[in-house]
């Protein structure tokens, strides 16, 4: 047979191995997607503690400073810092979701644009919750 008429052999597309995860690198829309996962199930796995505290801290004026005095922990604000940067994370790229479900910003580069959009917003929005919970202003 001959060359001409051997079959174009195609490049084969497999998934990534686990071994191979250290080299894969992922694009910046994917690494805000893996986020905004990853923020919504620490907010849902969150929510019957927070909804807990929340009850306390309304029961009665004690259980109240009782909740003050325990948030006033270095470790429990880190936690709560850590909450509401899933929350603000989550909020900017659901709305990043809603505005690409009107088929805008599909493209590769106004995909990008918008996903370093998302993370620089909710890590700004998060620094100034930081700065508020540690007492800066």
């Amino acid at each position: 047979m001959s060359e001409a008429a051997k079959p174009h052999q195609r490049p084969q597309y497999r998934n990534i191995n686990i071994s191979n995860i250290a080299g894969y690198r992922l694009p910046l829309a994917g690494i805000v997607s893996i986020l905004h996962r990853i923020s919504g199930l620490l907010m849902f796995l969150l929510l019957p503690f927070i909804l807990y505290l929340l009850d306390q801290s309304l029961l009665s004026e004690s259980s109240y400073e009782s909740f003050r005095n325990f948030a006033s922990n270095w470790f429990v604000k880190l936690v709560i810092l850590a909450l509401s940067w899933a929350y603000l994370h989550h909020f900017c790229a659901g709305l990043r979701h809603l505005v690409m479900d009107l088929h805008i910003g599909l493209d590769k580069d106004s995909s990008r644009k918008s996903a370093a959009t998302v993370l620089v917003i909710s890590l700004a929005l998060a620094a100034l919750v930081a700065l508020k919970l540690f007492g800066v202003f």
